[in-house]
């Protein structure tokens, strides 16, 4: 062999040696940036759902967490300290429960930090649930509104023992003329057990904002005043344009993959500051993009309009939870202190029909005008640039997620499978919570079986 073809052989040897280096050391990066993500989403999961949900570990990972490539993270939870320890080859996350307050991943920050920080005790809610007769309380009396029962049973059993529709149902209620007809858990589940809203807390987000429009306390058409937006066009995004995710800030929704919303929730302190710091791509108001931070955004702003933090944790306790018969729930922060509207909302089956209960009757509950008058026609009034898909943090039936039901129809959207649907023209909420997540469960042929009921 000449030395010219030896040379040759050489450079080409080196040149895949190079590449072959480089791609792995790629590799490595990438995977580097998903490891917190993997492990932050499964710490903090499985740390609310054992301490706040009281659910079992192994009943998590087998359900909520088995999906690639979290059901690779190796988990140990320790029961002494409230905390969840999360690990995937080099990366590993760790999350802590607050009680009251929920379970926080922690991030540039320490467990005995964290714990040091004092929140305010939430008051008393005035009435006992167990002796208060529904809506505010548990006490439910027989009532007949016309709704085909016997019908009703054989979809909930086909639903919930069967998984029937597909997915995996844990709860389900329906209400019919404001009243309970049919409720049902899976084993292991019950009336008091607390479920995750993901991304229904933006609807309940929704009544937070319109609580202080009533109060006076914002006006959504107005311009926000975030110092960040002051110097650039951002400053023209109003709340409105937030509410109905028209910000024109640019996001990535994608919850498959290393997006926006994913280091959002699992590597940000300061959620809100993530996403108000993402740079313009539209024109405010033109351009629907639906976007997790947004509703992050907005608790912010709540919070900073308040500008007291003992009145600003307490405030969706005292102002909506408990005057709409929701005591047990728990809406979790963020390590900033802001409440996660987007996400991060425990409460119980009755709770979330209470809550859809609250719209079906335009903002009044049990003789209490909560929200502003005109709010939940506000709320159902489409996004200009949605086509008839999206409102004011809510979802609609403008597109067909929902060709069976009526065309009134708007609904609380979680992604892994949580719904409420919310149809005033027949006096129906239904409630369906659990783990169905991508499309597996048919909602339009379970909705379609109960209004063959009504």
């Amino acid at each position: 062999m000449d030395y010219k073809t030896l040379s040759l052989k050489k450079k080409i040897f080196y040149f895949f040696l190079t590449l072959l280096l480089l791609l792995i050391t790629a590799g490595v990066v990438y995977l580097s940036s998903l490891l917190p993500i993997m492990t932050g989403y499964a710490a903090k999961n499985l740390c609310s759902g054992v301490f706040i949900a009281d659910r079992d570990q192994e009943d998590l990972e087998a359900n909520d967490l088995n999906f690639f490539p979290v059901n690779y993270v190796k988990n140990r939870v320790n029961y002494s300290d409230s905390s969840v320890t999360s690990r995937f080859l080099w990366g590993s996350s760790r999350a802590i429960d607050l009680e009251e307050y929920g379970a926080l991943l922690l991030r540039k920050s320490s467990a005995e930090e964290l714990r040091r920080k004092t929140f305010p005790v939430l008051p008393d809610p005035g009435y006992e649930s167990d002796s208060t007769e529904w809506p505010l309380g548990n006490i439910i009396p027989d009532t007949v509104t016309g709704i085909n029962t016997e019908s009703l049973e054989i979809i909930t059993n086909d639903l919930i023992t069967r998984n029937s529709y597909g997915g995996n149902a844990y709860s389900f209620m329906v209400l019919h003329k404001g009243m309970p007809v049919a409720e049902a858990y899976k084993p292991g589940f019950g009336k008091n057990s607390l479920f995750l809203s993901w991304s229904m807390a933006k609807s309940v987000t929704n009544a937070l904002i319109g609580i202080l429009v009533k109060k006076g306390f914002l006006d959504i058409y107005e311009e926000t005043d975030i110092e960040l937006w002051q110097n650039d066009a951002r400053k023209e995004i109003t709340i409105n344009d937030i509410m109905q995710m028209q910000s024109g800030l640019r996001w990535n929704e994608d919850y498959g993959n290393r997006s926006d919303v994913t280091l959002m929730l699992t590597r940000e302190k300061d959620m809100a500051e993530f996403a108000y710091d993402q740079p313009l791509e539209f024109e405010p108001g033109t351009h629907f993009e639906y976007s997790s931070g947004m509703a992050n955004v907005l608790c912010y702003l709540i919070r900073k309009r308040i500008n007291n933090d003992s009145i600003y944790y307490t405030f969706p306790y005292t102002d909506l939870f408990y005057k709409t018969g929701i005591t047990n729930a728990i809406f979790e922060t963020d390590l900033s202190g802001t409440f996660v509207g987007s996400s991060y909302l425990y409460a119980t089956l009755r709770d979330y029909a209470r809550f859809g209960l609250l719209y079906i009757r335009e903002g009044n509950f049990n003789g209490e005008q909560i929200l502003p008058e005109g709010w939940t026609d506000y709320t159902r009034t489409p996004a200009s640039a949605s086509e008839g898909e999206y409102g004011s943090l809510f979802w609609l039936n403008g597109k067909g997620e929902v060709p069976s039901a009526p065309d009134d129809t708007y609904m609380c959207i979680g992604h892994d499978g949580q719904r409420i649907f919310i149809i005033p023209s027949k006096d129906l909420v239904v409630v369906v919570l659990g783990y169905s997540p991508n499309g597996a469960m048919d909602f339009d042929r379970l909705l379609n079986d109960i209004l063959k009921t009504v």
